[in-house]
């Protein structure tokens, strides 16, 4: 742990500096330190700012890689068969806690909690408008939260860290700790505290909203089964009437289509590098060769095409990026080294194809950087409904919600994706997570999803998947090091 502790000054004075020649005329500060910064309104708003910076990082997202998509039965590995080996055991659940993604995932969520702890515990201190400081902590509430999930659902228990500066001698706190006394209240503080999308101008696309919060306290709560929760916080959302569906599902993931009515948490991103701005977690997945988009790890598994084809969901265009594709006006020719098919006993195991929902429009891999990732979609809050109402034995009115997704992603054509009429409630169990496989397919929720329903032995078990090991990962070896053996590994590895 002490080595988040030396991060703050860093990260502090590298994201000034990318703030503005105003900002740098003022006069210079002796020091950035605990005490000394932040201390005035302005740099209130700059420390916040950092705090979402950290959203951007490319090893927030997995250590940089798309591990839970990979992991799943929706992606493969992607890139070349020569390229990204040392991730390659993700595919086969053979990873170990020597392996670096890992590593830089749990590292760099704990620099992003620091982040929002020194907003969180410093502003109380600063003389400001009282609105803006409450605003201003309950953001930084809710990314903490955000951050603390991701830690819990992917290592179980995790150190707990409230304070800018921790002791060193940290023990991991159980998961339900972490729930009940950080993510829990930070999220409820901040429904209580933000505003409504509606109230932000367009300058502000992009800050957490009161609908943001719910969300994400939903999802949370979904996967500690807590229904009653969930059915009343997505109801709020709905009744709201801060957001709807995008009438084409095609539209969703495009530049145009950025902080659309769907959009309930959108991680903004500029198409330069990130320093400038960008986020490089679509440069990770994008085309590789011509165009040159980037890395190509990631690639939809051909089963997942399989069942869009046996579905004949019209979804499968809008996510998949095929060879020989046309998307504004590029032809996506692929790369040489990459074999195009790849067979196994006779049977098609892979072809070269992308992700779609990460396209950006450009030929360079720098465009890439310009993606803005959707992390929570209005389609998700009504999936999370039924699902909720569904379990609560309201399985009639659970369909409304599902049959809206359904309705969407059929379109024009009413020959495809009838709506679902049964009213038994382990159909629509079924029928909800397999709507949410081709839903968000691609967008790191497909794993998450097995594990919290029970079903990841089954689904996964062809692939690697071990029961009562794979369900988090692996601490890093580096954490159990440095602690002295105070931090403890997870079961099986």
């Amino acid at each position: 742990m002490h080595s988040i502790n030396k991060l703050i000054l860093f990260f502090s004075l590298a994201f000034l500096m990318s703030c503005g020649a105003d900002f740098l005329n003022q006069a210079p500060r002796a020091a950035l330190t605990q005490g000394s910064f932040p201390a005035t309104p302005e740099d209130a708003v700059f420390a916040t700012n950092a705090a979402y910076n950290s959203l951007r990082a490319w090893q927030i997202n997995t250590g940089g890689f798309p591990l839970l998509d990979m992991m799943a039965d929706d992606a493969i590995k992607g890139s070349n068969p020569g390229d990204g080996t040392a991730i390659a055991v993700y595919d086969k659940f053979e990873h170990t806690p020597t392996e670096g993604s890992t590593e830089r995932w749990y590292k760099t969520l704990y620099e992003a909690i620091r982040r929002t702890n020194l907003v969180i515990n410093e502003l109380p201190n600063i003389d400001m408008e009282i609105l803006l400081r409450e605003r201003l902590i309950a953001e930084c509430r809710f990314l903490r939260a955000y951050y603390y999930s991701q830690l819990v659902r992917g290592f179980g228990d995790v150190p707990k860290v409230i304070e800018v500066d921790p002791p060193l001698d940290l023990n991991r706190a159980p998961a339900s700790e972490i729930l009940n006394e950080i993510i829990f209240p930070d999220l409820e503080a901040a429904i209580a505290i933000l505003p409504e999308r509606s109230e932000y101008g367009s300058d502000e696309l992009g800050r957490v909203t009161k609908g943001a919060a719910g969300a994400l306290l939903s999802r949370i709560k979904l996967f500690t089964s807590d229904f009653q929760r969930v059915e009343d916080l997505t109801k709020e959302i709905i009744e709201s009437s801060e957001y709807d569906l995008v009438d084409d599902f095609e539209e969703i993931f495009t530049a145009a289509g950025e902080h659309n009515i769907e959009s309930i948490f959108e991680i903004s991103a500029k198409p330069d590098w990130f320093v400038d701005g960008g986020n490089q977690y679509g440069n990770t997945q994008g085309v590789r060769g011509s165009p040159n988009k980037g890395w190509g790890f990631c690639r939809p598994a051909y089963p997942l095409l399989a069942e869009y084809l046996s579905n004949d969901d019209p979804r499968m265009e809008p996510s998949v990026l095929f060879l020989n594709e046309i998307i504004d006006g590029i032809n996506i020719a692929g790369e040489g080294a990459t074999p195009d098919t790849i067979f196994d006993n006779g049977s098609i195991a892979e072809i070269e194809c992308y992700n779609q929902k990460v396209w950006y429009p450009g030929t360079d891999s720098r465009t890439s950087f310009g993606h803005n990732k959707r992390v929570i979609r209005y389609a998700d809050v009504l999936l999370m409904h039924a699902e909720a109402l569904n379990e609560n034995g309201k399985t009639a009115e659970a369909l409304t919600y599902l049959n809206q997704v359904r309705a969407r992603a059929r379109g024009n054509n009413a020959n495809v994706l009838p709506a679902i009429t049964s009213t038994n409630q382990e159909v629509v169990r079924d029928a909800i997570l397999l709507e949410r496989k081709f839903e968000f397919a691609l967008e790191g929720l497909r794993f998450w999803d097995l594990v919290r329903t029970g079903n990841a032995e089954e689904v996964l078990g062809p692939l690697g998947f071990r029961a009562n090991k794979n369900e988090f990962f692996p601490i890093p070896q580096s954490e159990i090091d440095i602690s002295q053996g105070r931090i403890t590994q997870n079961p099986g590895y």
